[in-house]
């Protein structure tokens, strides 16, 4: 038997050896708390109790591996072969085979994936004859979900006057009636999802006293992993299986609590002691992972947040670099400041491209990124989300803007016939193609003869597709005099796509509606760069297209072949990793913390501690940049830096620019300090200075009658050989030339980033600073 303990620190130790009743061991970030859980595990078996009597509940079924195995090592297979460890639903499963006949399944029932659930609730939705896109069965499934994780039966759902009254304001009264159906269904196959394997589970120890006193005698030790990410369902079963013995131990960090949107609860791990009032709380505070400055930044941050349990994280490690801030101009100038640093980080530190990642707040955030590393020769892979022209809503879109340019692209053709919804089915389409291969001919050209569709199409359904086809008839019309941005804005205008996303109020709606106004963002930067550099093209759609194939047909090496890339990926996705280099980009009011989440202050408490996991995946730099301006829907908008930045003590930051207490934007005083806010949400700290008195807060619909960026035309004196200016696409830079004569001035300009450029001044939009 290894002497294991004398691998852990003195608070690792402690929080090993007390394994008798209800135990609360606080792991800060980076502070070993996988190798506490696993070392307790092992020690409960060095002092002689018996695998069997220890259930171990993991969130992932990596984590329950990793753990077994270092088990193993510890302590030898045969003593630790009988040991209950695993995620909550493969306990839960086992526990539910065996008492099946309780809960009236068979002991083979089968368990339903992600997949197999949203596959039987779209069938449900269409034999109901409910619309599909007022029904989405992602959505129809995560209220389900939600539902099941509350403990919320079919029962409870349809007599509940609250739930209907909810289901009505989102204009889906039906949702339990779909769930009604759904439960008869998944009970005729003798099968679960995942969620019924908590909510019977739940249902198996209320209803039956006796079982439940057979596992809560059988299972003397109990440790939880993540305890802070834990729902309702699974903390009732937690709790109901420690009653008779009370040895539970949960190991988790309540400032590492952000999946309120999948059900957790931080309130399972705040009020711990309510529920087991003799518990020991044991402090792991000790960070291995980060530099003192990193882990003192972050300390900063989080201790802001009122419900907490209070701790001192602190390190050993080398103080390391004070954590920069770096303001961009625009997103694009964001995009490759960040690619250029990255490249200088990899040359002095010896780093590879796998040190590194870009961490932002919302999926649609890739694309400035995607964009700039392609260009710059990075490797680069989108973690926990499809690269961004690979999102189905991007990719409709780009069908649309193919079908313009050429009317015989089939594949585009195929995609958005029936997108949105204008009543042209599978069969129809099925004909139509059947038709063209006959013919040898395009779909756009079978659907121009209407004789040949009249052999096989009705006359109504006829009418339909040719209504399509005057609508993308009517869009080449325009393509010929109409520059790409305003031709594409346009058609997602008149298509109807962003009326189908409005109508549904879901974060996935919103999501989806973000991404279209990012690729409308990159359609004007495109559109912009190009008469910048050439002030007499005309830039329609086919050029942006060449553009965005280009950028589409990146070469996607596999996993297997090249893993040497740099990780993109929402700061969700990054929970549990850890990088020697950390960019947290879009730093800015409004996106980080995202305003969608409202001002209560539990959300903006959850938002705080996402930046705080953010920061604590670096293990040597961390960078937070932000930016002044943001295209939202090809339109400039004024942009103020996160409250977040100026909330971590300025000791611990390198930043060579200023924050002005004066002038933080109004919305930060309507939405963060009303009398009633529990929070005193301090947007800037006094001697943190940053001049913003030459920006405004910018909205939507004053942004669309002016352009903010353009400057006065008697402006253009300023702009004289070595004067400063500004542009919106390539930021800072030196004026080096000045050469012709009114309309036709230009100027050759040495960019910071991207290099010299030969701008016309009428359509630069330069701003001298």
């Amino acid at each position: 038997m290894k002497n294991f303990l004398d691998e852990l620190n003195p608070a690792q130790r402690e929080a090993v050896v007390n394994f008798k009743g209800p135990n609360l061991i606080i792991a800060g970030a980076g502070s070993g708390k996988t190798r506490v859980l696993t070392y307790r595990i092992a020690y409960l078996l060095q002092q002689g109790v018996f695998a069997g009597n220890i259930m171990a509940l993991t969130f992932t079924n990596k984590a329950a591996k990793e753990m077994k195995e270092r088990i193993v090592s510890l302590v030898g297979f045969e003593n630790s072969r009988y040991l209950w460890m695993g995620t909550f639903h493969s306990i839960f499963a086992k526990i539910l085979r065996s008492e099946a006949s309780k809960i009236d399944f068979s002991p083979k029932f089968t368990i339903y994936d992600t997949d197999d659930s949203k596959s039987l609730i779209k069938a449900i939705v269409k034999e109901l004859h409910f619309d599909d896109k007022q029904y989405k069965t992602s959505e129809v499934h995560n209220r389900i979900s939600m539902a099941k994780n509350n403990l919320v039966t079919v029962a409870n759902y349809v007599n509940s006057p609250i739930i209907q009254e909810q289901d009505l304001k989102s204009q889906r009264p039906q949702i339990g009636k779909i769930y009604s159906i759904y439960q008869s269904r998944l009970k005729t196959s003798d099968a679960m999802d995942f969620d019924d394997l908590l909510l019977f589970t739940n249902i198996l120890f209320r209803d039956n006293a006796d079982i439940a006193e057979k596992y809560q005698k059988h299972f003397k030790y109990l440790l939880v992993d993540e305890y802070q990410d834990t729902n309702y369902a699974q903390y009732l079963i937690i709790k109901k299986l420690c009653e008779l013995y009370q040895n539970i131990s949960v190991v988790g960090d309540d400032s590492q609590s952000i999946y309120s949107f999948r059900g957790a609860k931080i309130e399972n791990i705040l009020n711990f002691k309510k529920d087991y009032p003799a518990l020991k709380l044991f402090k792991l505070e000790q960070n291995y992972r980060s530099t003192k400055n990193i882990v003192e930044a972050a300390n900063s941050l989080i201790n802001r947040n009122r419900n907490r349990i209070p701790k001192k994280v602190w390190s050993n490690n080398e103080e390391g670099d004070k954590i920069k801030v770096q303001k961009a101009f625009t997103d694009t100038e964001e995009g490759f400041m960040v690619a250029n640093l990255l490249k200088e980080y990899k040359s002095e530190n010896n780093f590879k491209f796998n040190d590194f990642v870009i961490l932002y707040r919302i999926n649609a955030q890739s694309r400035i990124f995607e964009e700039s590393f392609r260009r710059s020769a990075i490797p680069y892979k989108v973690y926990g989300g499809l690269s961004f022209y690979q999102r189905k809503e991007v990719k409709d879109v780009i069908a649309y803007l193919r079908l313009v340019v050429n009317h015989n692209d089939d594949e585009a053709f195929k995609r958005i016939i029936n997108y949105p919804a204008r009543g042209i089915g599978k069969t129809t389409l099925e004909k139509v193609e059947s038709i063209s291969v006959t013919n040898n001919m395009s779909l756009w050209n079978t659907i121009s003869d209407s004789k040949l569709l009249q052999i096989e199409v009705n006359q109504g359904t006829i009418s339909r597709i040719l209504n399509f086809k005057g609508l993308i008839e009517h869009f080449s019309e325009k393509n010929t005099d109409t520059d790409a941005f305003e031709l594409s804005s346009y058609i997602v205008s008149q298509t109807g796509i962003l009326r189908n996303l409005e109508a549904d109020k879901s974060q996935e709606s919103l999501n989806r509606k973000q991404n279209i106004e990012e690729l409308l963002n990159g359609i004007k930067d495109f559109c912009e760069t190009s008469l910048s550099e050439n002030p007499e093209a005309k830039v329609l759609l086919e050029n942006y297209l060449e553009n965005v194939s280009l950028l589409t047909d990146f070469d996607t090496t596999d996993d297997n072949e090249e893993k040497d890339r740099v990780a993109l990926m929402t700061v969700h996705s990054a929970k549990g990793l850890e990088f020697n280099c950390v960019f947290i980009v879009g730093a800015e009011h409004e996106l980080f913390p995202l305003y969608f989440n409202g001002v209560a202050p539990e959300n903006i408490e959850e938002e705080r501690r996402l930046f705080y996991v953010a920061l604590t995946r670096a293990k040597k730099i961390a960078n937070i940049s932000f930016t002044e301006n943001r295209y939202r829907w090809g339109k400039p908008v004024t942009c103020q830096p996160s409250s977040f930045i100026s909330e971590i003590d300025k000791e611990f930051l390198d930043m060579a620019i200023e924050i002005d207490e004066e002038n933080k934007p109004s919305s930060y005083n309507d939405k963060f300090n009303k009398k009633d806010t529990l929070l005193k949400y301090e947007m800037f700290k006094p001697g943190i200075k940053f001049n913003l008195k030459e920006k405004k807060l910018v909205h939507l619909n004053i942004a669309e009658k002016t352009n903010i960026l353009l400057i006065d035309k008697k402006e253009n004196i300023n702009i004289i050989e070595g004067a400063t200016v500004i542009h919106n696409r390539f930021g800072k830079g030196i004026v080096v030339r000045v050469e012709g004569e009114n309309s036709n001035t230009k100027a050759l300009i040495n960019f910071d980033i991207s290099g010299e450029k030969q701008l016309l001044l009428k359509f630069a939009k330069l701003k001298v600073i």
